[in-house]
């Protein structure tokens, strides 16, 4: 008899449960870790697919989502698994990564404001289609008790639809109202209001005219403006969150025996001792009490090259440890750190230029008790003219129908979305909805050097000139270090179709270079000052080959497209354009010599770069950022408006008001074209709503303005404004 054919023991059900039970329990008792990754790279879905591929094949990620408009991984894996790993997964395929405080971030919301306008607008749209084929029977000559009928009816459809589609008006309106002060939605919601009250005493008593169509079709068309003005806008968290976002979570205690922990940043105290490990950001400000490596300081202060790292040396959390173990004393810890001095740089920046008022914000100011003066002017007039509180009332409903701001709704958002969606084809978000409006005013462009009009990545400029022996050595060496000179010159190599030489004992120290065994003598690529070279004002790695003199391998940095193509065209416009940057006065000079630029300044600090532009406005000036780093986030908040790249990380875009998606800088000249057709054609939309005004008020003044002659006229001026507005497609 088979093994599978002998007879088996029989257990109870609740005992053969058991132990599948308490599995379970055990396993629901360990609760997933949730990890964030920034990734700054990643540009498309194929980016996507990639790295949600290489991390959901990863041991221990039960579940990763990437988002392209964030830029940003949500992982959620077993406890043990560490963002390390992640990091170094994603890394040798190519990605960068970066780890983000997933407590610090609000998890990403629907755009339930979106969907409740559109909600709101399909019903009020669907209501308004209803409500116009009964009021077409009552136009086309309905009487008595059929009219009535369709009235009753009209009403049923209406109030309900109202009652939902137009509470953003009312509680708008009340809003204001309750601070003692006007604004756009309360003459448009006394407009639907009166309407409705007019409309039902009208059907109460058997009246000939009800304005229910005209309530609702008011409110679908401004429910059009408000949402078109929705889209326009990206949901944009804080800057000052994303900054606060990109602080190590984690950190590694060291204790007084030489053991390590890991312990959560807020646990950090001053005078703590933390290991940096390579790759690794630094949790806190502090000062280095041993060991050797480099510092990319790029993010932070947009220096092209690392920085020599030894004790003594003074460090500053966010910074990066690229190549040796660091310990580390802690000078100043959570709220105190540099990283959270600049989130607040950005929140007072931003809530600086939040005060900006937009054109229909003027509008508004303007027009909302011009309206209200008017329509009581209207009621008083008639009422001394007749004595009949009802023909009063229902021509000063009229007046308020008929001037509500529908067009002036439109004129905005209408214009706004066209220009948005042009520009979006060339390549430029845009997600502040007064950022065109801003964009058409400047005169002046400041651009940060690193990550933004250059590449961020060295590239090697005198390989031809070097023996072909030089270059097999340095190409071996180079493949032995993580440094980003070693990177582009092993890149710039095997693309020239270079091999590298045979080396033996090839080791890196942290600090100063690689070294290796060729042919029985020491060979080396690294520092100046390590491999006899001598120190100029070029970027430079020095190759030593035995008793050899140093040869150096120099390197720029690798123009952005379109950069003097975009330079050379905001000066045609009349632009002031200058170069801001924290990187070294010879590398900004060099740069700023190669796209033609007089004005630049160099070793900027964050803060100063924020002081310099608000420097500037205090001038006169109205100035456009353009940046990609933290070290750009608070003068991206407080300039006048803002441009970041794609590339940028999360906190560069959040501070900004426009995204450049691609690579190429061009488009930038044509965004502002754009922005300054924008605007005159908003100010030609307030124009046509004027004059609909002048037409269509004495209409209802002189008591001849019909519910028909509303609904025709509102649909004609907000027709009228959105065909203004579509003109933009077709042209800059």
């Amino acid at each position: 008899m088979t093994a599978a054919m002998r007879p088996q023991i029989s257990a109870c059900p609740a005992c053969s449960a058991a132990p599948a039970a308490e599995a379970l329990a055990d396993r629901g008792a360990v609760k997933d870790a949730d990890l964030a990754l920034s990734l700054p790279t990643i540009h498309c879905a194929a980016c996507i697919s990639t790295v949600e591929k290489v991390l959901n094949g990863t041991p221990g990620v039960h579940k990763a989502r990437v988002n392209l408009t964030l830029k940003r991984a949500q992982i959620v894996a077993e406890p043990e698994t560490t963002a390390a790993l992640l990091i170094a997964r994603l890394e040798s395929a190519g990605y960068e990564a970066h780890e983000l405080d997933a407590t610090a971030l609000h998890a990403t919301q629907t755009d339930r404001a979106g969907r409740d306008l559109l909600m709101r607008m399909a019903v009020a749209g669907f209501a308004m289609m209803n409500v116009m084929l009964l009021s077409v029977a009552v136009w086309s000559g309905a009487e008595g008790a059929t009219r009535d009928m369709f009235h009753w009816i009209s009403a049923a459809i209406a109030l309900p639809v109202i009652v939902f589609s137009a509470k953003p008006f009312f509680v708008n309106a009340w809003g204001a109202l309750r601070v003692g002060r006007l604004n756009m939605d309360v003459p448009i919601s006394l407009a639907i209001a009166l309407a409705v009250v007019t409309s039902l005493w009208e059907t109460s008593l058997s009246g000939e005219h009800a304005y229910f169509d005209a309530a609702v079709a008011l409110t679908f068309f401004l429910l059009t403006g408000r949402y078109l003005d929705h889209r326009t806008r990206a949901i944009a968290r804080s800057a000052a969150e994303e900054l606060a976002a990109l602080e190590v979570p984690r950190a590694r205690r060291v204790w007084p025996d030489g053991s390590e922990t890991e312990v959560p940043v807020a646990e950090l105290r001053l005078g703590d001792l933390i290991r940096v490990r390579p790759g690794g950001r630094m949790p806190v400000d502090g000062e280095i009490t041993a060991g050797t490596s480099e510092l990319d300081r790029s993010l932070l202060t947009g220096e092209t090259l690392p920085i020599y790292a030894e004790p003594g040396q003074v460090v500053s959390a966010g910074e990066v440890n690229l190549t040796g173990p660091l310990t580390v004393r802690a000078t100043a810890v959570g709220r105190d750190t540099s990283l959270h001095r600049m989130a607040d740089l950005v929140a007072v920046a931003e809530s600086g230029r939040s005060r900006y008022t937009s054109l229909a914000d003027k509008a508004a100011k303007l027009y909302a008790p011009g309206v209200h003066i008017l329509s009581a002017l209207a009621f008083v007039g008639w009422y001394l003219a007749t004595f009949d509180p009802r023909t009063a009332l229902n021509i000063a409903a009229a007046v308020l129908i008929i001037t509500c701001p529908c067009a002036l709704g439109l004129a905005v958002p209408a214009v706004t979305t066209a220009a948005s969606g042009r520009l979006f084809r060339r390549g430029l978000l845009i997600k502040d909805a007064t950022a065109l409006e801003r964009l058409a005013e400047v005169d002046t462009v400041v651009f940060d050097k690193t990550g933004t009009l250059t590449a961020g990545t060295p590239e090697p400029t005198n390989l031809e000139s070097l023996p072909a022996r030089d270059l097999h050595v340095a190409l071996a060496l180079a493949e032995g270090s993580g440094h980003p000179l070693s990177v582009a010159l092993a890149t710039a190599a095997r693309a020239a179709g270079i091999v590298p030489a045979e080396i033996e004992d090839l080791s890196e120290v942290p600090g100063f270079g690689t070294q290796a065994m060729w042919n029985g003598q020491t060979v080396r690529l690294g520092r100046a000052s390590w491999t006899g070279g001598e120190d100029f004002d070029y970027t430079a790695a020095w190759l030593r080959i035995g008793d050899a003199p140093a040869q150096p391998i120099t390197f720029t940095d690798r123009l952005r497209p379109g950069a003097a193509e975009a330079v050379a065209a905001l000066k045609a416009q009349g632009m002031r354009v200058m170069v801001m940057s924290g990187d070294t006065e010879g590398a900004v000079a060099r740069l700023a010599q190669r796209l033609g630029l007089d004005t630049w300044q160099a070793n900027c600090l964050p803060q100063e770069k924020s002081e310099r532009i608000a420097a500037l406005t205090e001038a006169g000036a109205k100035v456009l950022m353009v940046g990609d780093g933290l070290n750009d986030t608070a003068a991206l908040a407080a300039a006048h408006v803002s441009i970041s790249p794609a590339s940028a990380l999360d906190a560069a875009r959040a501070a900004s008001d426009i995204v450049l998606l691609g690579t190429d800088l061009s488009p930038l000249s044509e965004a502002i074209a754009t922005a300054r057709t924008a605007t005159k054609r908003i100010r030609q939309n307030f124009r046509i709503a004027t004059w609909y005004n002048i037409i269509a008020v004495p209409l209802a003044l002189a008591g001849l303005a019909t519910p028909l002659i509303a609904a025709l006229a509102m649909s004609t001026s907000s027709i009228t404004v959105s065909l203004n507005a579509l003109r933009l497609r077709s042209r800059p």
